[in-house]
């Protein structure tokens, strides 16, 4: 991907995000905590039956529709 993509998917990006967007792009440009998280090696330790069990309740909680969109989730934390 070029720069050039960068800028023109920037460019597409709605007004009311460019804020996300904002805070994103500045965690990959300047966070070393972030960039050392996504160089880090994927997790490769087993599911515990707890894990398991979380899976599968989250799993069961959006199949019921128990989940909070994007928008809720901003407006929780005074972000909207």
């Amino acid at each position: 991907m070029s720069r050039e993509t960068l800028h023109d998917l920037v460019d597409r990006i709605p007004e009311d995000e460019l804020a996300a967007a904002e805070r994103l792009l500045e965690s990959l440009a300047v966070s070393p905590a972030y960039r050392a998280a996504l160089s880090a090696p994927p997790d490769d330790e087993p599911l515990t039956e707890a894990d398991i069990a979380a899976i599968a309740q989250a799993q069961d909680e959006v199949r019921a529709g128990k989940v909070s969109s994007h928008e809720e989730i901003l407006r929780e934390f005074g972000l909207r």
